[in-house]
């Protein structure tokens, strides 16, 4: 995980207004507030229930476009479990110097979940289990493709196997937990399915309330693909306890084979997430805690 890139567009908030005027007219004139940047996207909030979400880079140009896609199926989809999913409510254009698509999303309630501890999450383990159970179901024709997230584990082994050298230069013994976990995936019964998944399941993309699970965000890179890869948020939110908690509550919808996989994938992200720069030092965190959470048995 390197360092952000840098913005590529930088909008102050006269030009987002510039956009909204054209655009979206009735809302041009609400509060406009630059809440936060993150690696693709500027979330500027809209007055008290809306945001703009901006793509500050060509890269993730594309991004926005596959959320306009998808998420007012998955919304939909996955409301009766009372999670929300911030499905676009305006489709904004290019135009006015900005080159890029953007939408107008609901702003949800909540906070990250990404930094708190792990004991304290296992509480709403069960809600996330409700809300995957109603997004894992057969992913159109037409979803959004991905080459990374939800893909067979053995496109990903090169790439995993580099990181994991990295790591074990320096620490040898985590690296082998590492690839132990990261292979057993690989001989695991791979997956015939090819349902909706998120694509970047962390804590850094749901938001709590009051120990409950509120909303699932930043849904870039969805795609439909092997449940596997959402699976392996257990790993990355819960403690073992927790993660309990969370698999009991998917009612035996996912084999023995499908969470093999998913530890697979935690470990790979575990690499990543531990490849890091210091640009990120709670993803770097992330990283370690996981990592602690993988040389357990559970």
């Amino acid at each position: 995980m390197a360092d952000s890139p840098a913005s590529e567009i930088d909008l102050d908030k006269s030009a987002v207004r510039a956009l909204l005027r054209r655009d979206a007219p009735h809302l041009a004139d609400l509060p406009l507030t630059r809440a936060a940047e993150g690696w693709d996207n500027a979330m500027w909030r809209l007055g008290a229930d809306l945001a703009v979400r901006l793509p500050r880079r060509e890269a993730a140009a594309p991004l926005i476009a596959h959320e306009q896609r998808a998420l007012p199926e998955i919304a939909a989809a996955v409301r009766p479990s009372g999670v929300l999913v911030p499905a676009p409510l305006l489709h904004g254009a290019p135009g006015d110097g900005y080159p890029w698509s953007w939408s107008v999303v609901p702003w949800l309630p909540g906070g990250h979940a990404l930094g708190r501890p792990r004991s304290a999450n296992g509480v709403w383990a069960p809600q996330l289990a409700s809300a995957l159970l109603l997004l894992h179901v057969a992913g159109t024709a037409d979803a959004p493709p991905n080459p990374v997230r939800g893909v067979p584990l053995a496109r990903r082994d090169p790439a995993t196997r580099t990181r994991l050298g990295r790591i074990a230069a320096t620490r040898p013994a985590l690296a082998d937990i590492l690839l132990a976990r990261w292979e057993a995936g690989l001989e695991a019964a791979p997956t015939r399915e090819r349902v909706w998944i998120h694509g970047d399941l962390h804590p850094g993309n749901v938001l709590v309330d009051n120990g409950r699970l509120t909303a699932l965000i930043d849904f870039g890179d969805v795609t439909a693909g092997d449940p596997a890869y959402d699976l392996a948020g257990a790993w990355l939110a819960f403690d073992a306890d927790g993660r309990c908690a969370f698999r009991d509550a998917t009612s035996g919808r996912y084999d023995d084979a499908t969470w093999m996989r998913a530890r697979a994938w935690a470990a790979a992200l575990t690499a990543i997430l531990l490849d890091a720069s210091d640009d990120r030092p709670d993803f770097r965190a992330l990283g370690e805690s996981t990592a602690a959470e993988l040389t357990g048995t559970k």
